[in-house]
């Protein structure tokens, strides 16, 4: 079957690669109709986040048919329409039991100190083939894999596998109150989905801070109001729009590779901590190198926070990224969350939001290519081509 194989920093190529089988009685074979690519996905193309190894499939974002199940998953059927949910857990634990299926002791082969399961993504994850590939095998299936009802496509379906639910839980951790003034940092698919998801939970307003026109003029559309960084000190401007105070909630949505700019104070912090990518691109890799402006997001982000306020952190950040303002966010008295999605909690409820026609996760999606074709559209999405804001893939086209 093919498949987007990681070879090497900066070096990806759809390959020709064995069928996955069952391996254990809590497994599934989904034969994919739907992929995507996402921000994450770039962190271990570019080197940003270390640990990928060699040969492992990419991607985490699923929705498919079940072809095959081991002999302890009992809700799902043959045929059966499933999104997959990005992280993996085995719904058994005590940390599954709580809804923090992002923290399973189970599923991560690692051990239970491993941290987050997930597919397509760096050893210390499993490592686990991941989902752009014409069939996956799917751990603890009965937890993994959602059921699908008629009335929901697979474009809609897809962004449930991971950025709805990141951006609702996004949201969850920002302890939004009703009339709530909301900043979202970064209008990529995560941000933007967290704009919907903060105006689902009560915010009064939603303010969005980014730089690419056509992110920017999404945002707007759903409904936010926008700044642009590269036009205005974003700081001054969200405390000037919220009568000085700042707002209440702010949601990091940018993560490792956001892109450098405002004042030369913020770009002198950012150089403080440019050595956060430990792997170099090889040599003649199409994909850019790792910016080093994740401190100067942090940065704005807890100097525009009014006080006691809240920042909820889901923007993807490396385990070795050690710098973070912390005297300012103390001495303002702010909450500080972050954590990995636990998707198995939130994915059945977006489904139904999908399904009762409420919310229509598809008009996000951009563009849909084959996927014998996704090493380009890996290029444009790595270079933010204007428009390209969310690429899904179709497997069935091999």
């Amino acid at each position: 079957m093919k498949a987007v194989v990681f070879h090497g920093v900066g070096d990806i190529r759809v390959d020709d690669v064995p069928e996955p089988t069952i391996q254990d009685p809590t497994d599934a074979l989904v034969r994919l109709t739907a992929s995507a690519i996402c921000g994450t996905d770039l962190h271990f193309v570019r080197g940003s986040m270390s640990g990928m190894k060699p040969g492992t499939i990419l991607g985490h974002e699923g929705v498919g048919v079940i072809e095959e199940l081991g002999d302890d998953v009992r809700n799902l059927e043959v045929g059966g329409r499933v999104v997959v949910c990005s992280t993996i857990g085995c719904g058994s634990c005590t940390y599954c039991r709580a809804g923090y299926y992002a923290q399973c002791l189970n599923a991560n082969p690692n051990g239970p100190d491993a941290g987050t399961a997930f597919f397509g993504g760096p050893e210390a994850t499993g490592p686990f083939d991941g989902l752009q590939a014409e069939k996956a095998r799917i751990p603890y299936a009965h937890v993994t894999c959602v059921k699908l009802p008629d009335e929901v496509g697979d474009d809609d379906a897809l962004l449930c596998s991971d950025i709805f639910p990141t951006a609702w839980f996004g949201a969850r951790l920002a302890e939004i109150k009703a009339g709530d003034i909301v900043a979202v940092f970064g209008c990529g698919p995560v941000g933007l989905f967290t704009i919907l998801s903060a105006q689902l939970q009560g915010a009064g307003r939603v303010l969005a801070v980014d730089h690419v026109a056509s992110r920017l003029q999404q945002a707007r559309r759903l409904g936010a109001e926008v700044i642009d960084f590269d036009r205005e000190d974003p700081v001054e401007t969200l405390k000037r729009l919220t009568g000085g105070t700042g707002p209440d909630r702010v949601i990091d949505a940018v993560g490792i590779d956001a892109e450098s700019a405002g004042s030369e104070r913020d770009r002198r912090f950012s150089k403080e901590v440019e050595e956060i990518a430990p792997e170099q691109p090889s040599e003649g890799s199409r994909f850019r190198r790792p910016g080093d402006a994740p401190s100067q997001a942090l940065r704005w982000e807890v100097e525009a926070l009014a006080k006691a306020g809240t920042l909820a952190i889901v923007g993807v950040y490396p385990p070795n990224a050690e710098h973070f303002p912390i005297g300012a966010a103390m001495n303002k008295n702010l909450s500080v969350l972050a954590g990995n999605c636990n998707h198995r909690k939130y994915v059945p409820e977006l489904v139904e939001l999908v399904r009762s026609g409420a919310v229509r996760p598809s008009e996000i999606l951009t563009q849909v290519d084959d996927l014998t074709g996704a090493i380009d559209a890996y290029d444009a999405f790595d270079e933010r081509r204007e428009g390209w804001h969310k690429v899904a893939l179709d497997p069935t086209s091999v």
